[in-house]
């Protein structure tokens, strides 16, 4: 029964698929031609009598069935009007203006049909199914049918469906696999590309921002980033308000370079858009301290490999792997105090008195935390030529 319902099902997919395509075609059709599109018309014709039997028998697609006759009946009048006299030829561009009307409701209807049946699917898969291969599957095709741009009864197919609910509950679940949760933060993300102005205020109230850092997963880092990117100064207010920055700021010492350098990404986002108090939690938290050690470390690692050393690296301090996922080729933390730097005094919300103000802790706080005068040099140097005076 299952296998024959499955057959069904795909058979229908594929002639909706087909129906799809080919009103697209129709609608790239000129409607001022002169001549009848028979290449485009001819696939129509066929699907259109493979249809009827099909869409007949679905309540949800009977308005798609009444198109599909409409558009027949289109086709049968322009058959009447091939002549090249001036009423002939009216009357045809009518007629092709009419086609492209239908053309066009019939891709919109198939879409939404496709819609409503990828909405319900994820609903019922992530509620119900135990197959993580499943759920990471619907939540990618989800994902991707987002990425397609806003549209608006699909946006409230998802908000019937309380969808930023059930993925909210997964992400919070500590039981559910880092697989699952990574996809749906890529979800998360995507859902406030389609509508930020719908999704933010769901982000804001809820508990994801706070699951995100509390996971913590390179793509978990990574989306969080792009958060502080799109939402801006209320989602940095809020970490501010939640005292979430100083363990956005212990992700610096993680063991995994990927995290770390999402972690720096937040971090300056923080910097651009960020109040006072933002600023002064990351300070207060370590953050330069952390950054100059990480700089440091990256130094050396890079001395290490040209079989250098100039004295700025301390014997004691572990060298950082350059082979990790994320890092081969690149320098991430190089610079990273003054590019700190840059992002403040470029940011959003501080005063011009403020930002001197940072800016003096910041090289205080380089001086206290570097480990030979070269090193305090080098970096007091990058803060003051790659930040205005």
């Amino acid at each position: 029964m299952d296998h024959t319902s499955n057959q069904d099902n795909q058979q229908l997919f594929s002639l909706l698929t087909s129906l799809q395509k080919a009103s697209k075609d129709l609608q790239k059709t000129p409607i001022f031609s002169t001549h009848e599109p028979q290449s485009t018309l001819e696939p129509f014709l066929h699907l259109e009598k493979d249809a009827n039997p099909i869409l007949s028998n679905d309540p949800d697609l009977s308005k798609l069935s009444q198109l599909l006759c409409n558009l027949k009946t289109l086709l049968e009048k322009l058959q009447k009007y091939q002549g090249y006299t001036l009423p002939s030829i009216l009357r045809r561009q009518i007629i092709n203006y009419k086609i492209y009307q239908v053309a066009y409701s019939i891709d919109t209807e198939i879409q939404a049909y496709f819609d409503r049946q990828s909405v319900q699917n994820l609903v019922e898969t992530l509620e119900g199914s135990d197959d993580e291969d499943e759920k990471v599957k619907v939540l990618a095709e989800f994902e991707k049918r987002l990425s397609q741009g806003f549209d608006s009864y699909f946006q409230d197919l998802i908000l019937k469906a309380k969808v930023f609910s059930i993925l909210e509950l997964l992400l919070c679940d500590s039981s559910c696999s880092i697989r699952i949760q990574d996809q749906v933060a890529l979800v998360i993300a995507s859902l406030i590309r389609f509508n930020k102005d719908v999704f933010v205020g769901l982000v804001l109230m809820g508990p994801t921002v706070r699951a995100l850092i509390s996971m913590p997963s390179c793509c978990s880092i990574r989306v969080l980033s792009l958060l502080i990117k799109f939402i801006r100064i209320p989602l940095v207010d809020e970490l501010e308000a939640h005292k979430e920055i100083p363990r956005i700021i212990s992700l610096l010492s993680s063991e995994n370079v990927s995290i770390q350098v999402g972690a720096l990404d937040c971090i300056l986002g923080i910097a651009y858009y960020g109040r006072r108090e933002a600023i002064e939690a990351m300070l207060e938290a370590g953050l330069v301290e952390k950054l100059v050690k990480l700089q440091r470390l990256e130094k050396q690692s890079n001395d290490d490999e040209n079989g250098t050393n100039n004295g700025g690296g301390s014997k004691s301090d572990p060298i950082m792997e350059c082979d990790e996922e994320g890092y081969v080729g690149n320098c991430p933390f190089e610079g990273c105090v003054a590019r700190f730097a840059v992002q403040l005094e470029a940011g959003e919300m501080l005063s011009k008195k403020e930002k001197t103000e940072f800016k003096l802790e910041i090289l205080r706080r380089v001086r206290e935390a570097s480990i030979s005068e070269a090193e305090t040099a080098t970096i007091v140097a990058e803060v003051l030529w790659g930040s205005s005076p």
